[in-house]
């Protein structure tokens, strides 16, 4: 074997070994990204975005900008947005173009150093990056550009796409354009250099980005209620495999691939986004709710009254009562300083989380018999804690309705249901796991009623083992 030959195979990743590093991470990413380019106050403007991005992640956030000698700054701290940026640090962080993110542990896990945006420095002019998502052959890649000279300085997946831009040549866009296509997975990115802002999706559209007007200038936001923080006028979601440049000269688009397959992500309508948000111009709260009344339609049980566990389910928990005709109820009240406990880092702090968010209203659940709405159960923590403490307030019987399939395999493309093991579905039936979590009765949404009520092109590998991605079909055999 030649040297040359002995090299290529060392750079070369086993793709079992890809696959088993991805299932052995332990958390995986969903985050918030938001930008701003020719408006006043960017700096602003991108707190206040963050802010109503703060559900989609809540252990770091960043915002950088450009100021008008085309020097990038940056500003970036654990915790919660609020928390850190005050007038202070935001007037530091001044320019007209900005882009920022709110972070959830991701695959490289915690520590300032993995706070986006990422900078990078380069002798052809620094940039910024910030993404929501998951690169799924983060590590063949990763070892690749090690390999060949890259210093990596945080375990976050989103060095990487800087690197691939720096090894290619032209100008940034011809870079990107280069770049793009070696990643797999599921992202929506936001770059920013010291003259252009690019927005991008992956070509599957896994992840939601739009473009927003305001005045003279252009917002970008993970979800579209952000927009209305700040009173930008909705234009329209970023495609799927397109690449959006953004500068003096004006609005240019291009796509960087044209493998398209739009496979929205259902966990973002189901679970993720704000109820005020539009995805694939289909509104979230009614697509919930649609998701509700198809349920009461699939599973139908003699119950008292209808509750919904706040926020997320709250909507389709709606739905049900509205198709069924039985009565909906405020059983449950949430305190609104805990944070979500399906993206808590631990199973301890989610379990903990759900003993401080959640009470029971006890003059209304006293003697009823329940149906109990919930969107999903991934690790079934909290849906046991929940009836047991409906059960402690004296309701008589609680029927538990999921608005989503049982969740049996791994999500790759950016959610954090991390491992097989993890997820309580793929070991238990509905009935054993009726009985684990306390309920009366347990049912889920079936497949056929999800499409119906957020259409055919969404991706529900969590549900289904049917992924998007051939890498990762692979995973049935």
């Amino acid at each position: 074997m030649s040297v040359g030959q002995n090299e290529k195979n060392e750079k070369k990743i086993n793709f079992k070994e890809n696959i088993q590093y991805l299932q052995e991470r332990e958390l995986h990413e969903e985050c918030g990204v938001f930008g701003v380019f020719n408006a006043n106050n960017a700096s602003y403007l991108t707190y206040y975005g963050l802010h109503s991005l703060q559900h989609r992640g809540q252990e770091g956030a960043g915002i950088s900008t450009v100021d008008e000698n085309g020097k990038i700054k940056r500003q970036r701290a654990e915790g919660l947005v609020s928390d850190f940026f005050t007038p202070k640090k935001l007037d530091q962080l001044d320019g007209k173009m900005a882009i920022g993110h709110v972070r959830y542990s991701t695959s490289g896990g915690g520590g300032l150093e993995n706070v986006q945006p990422i900078l990078i420095r380069s002798h052809r002019g620094d940039f910024v990056v910030a993404y929501n998502g998951n690169i799924v052959n983060a590590l063949e890649l990763r070892t690749e550009l090690e390999l060949t000279g890259s210093i990596f300085h945080a375990s976050s997946d989103t060095e990487i796409i800087g690197h691939l831009i720096q090894r290619e040549t032209g100008d940034f866009k011809t870079r990107l354009l280069k770049a793009l296509p070696k990643l797999e997975g599921a992202f929506s990115f936001l770059i920013m250099n010291k003259d252009e802002l690019f927005a991008i999706r992956d070509k599957n559209g896994f992840r939601p980005l739009s473009i927003a007007r305001l005045e003279d200038g252009y917002i970008f936001s993970s979800e579209s209620s952000a927009f209305n923080m700040i009173g930008a006028s909705f234009i329209r979601e970023i495609e799927a495999g397109e690449l959006l440049r953004i500068s003096k000269n004006g609005l240019k688009t291009c796509k960087y691939s044209e493998e398209i397959n739009k496979t929205m992500c259902a966990m973002e309508y189901i679970y993720f986004s704000r109820p005020d948000s539009d995805i694939n111009n289909l509104n979230v709260h009614v697509s919930r709710q649609k998701c509700g009344e198809l349920l009461a339609k699939q599973s139908p049980t003699k119950a008292d009254i209808v509750i919904g566990v706040p926020d997320s389910s709250l909507s389709a928990a709606m739905g049900y009562a509205k198709y069924s005709k039985i009565p909906y109820e405020f059983g449950l009240v949430k305190s609104r300083y805990v944070g979500r406990t399906f993206i808590s880092p631990t199973q301890a702090k989610r379990a903990e989380g759900v003993k401080m968010k959640l009470s029971a209203m006890k003059s209304v659940i006293k003697d009823k018999k329940i149906i109990l709405v919930d969107d999903s159960i991934v690790r079934g923590t909290t849906s046991k804690h929940i009836v047991q403490i409906l059960k402690d307030a004296g309701a008589k019987e609680v029927h538990m309705k999921i608005a989503s399939p049982a969740i049996i395999s791994p999500c790759f493309y950016g959610v954090d249901t991390s491992t097989s093991g993890e997820l309580i579905s793929n070991t238990l039936d509905a009935k054993q796991l009726s009985e684990y979590i306390g309920a009366d009765s347990l049912e889920f949404m079936n497949t056929e009623n999800l499409k119906k009520a957020l259409g055919n092109d969404i991706c529900m590998a969590c549900f289904t083992r049917d992924y998007p991605t051939k890498t990762y079909n692979l995973l049935k055999h």
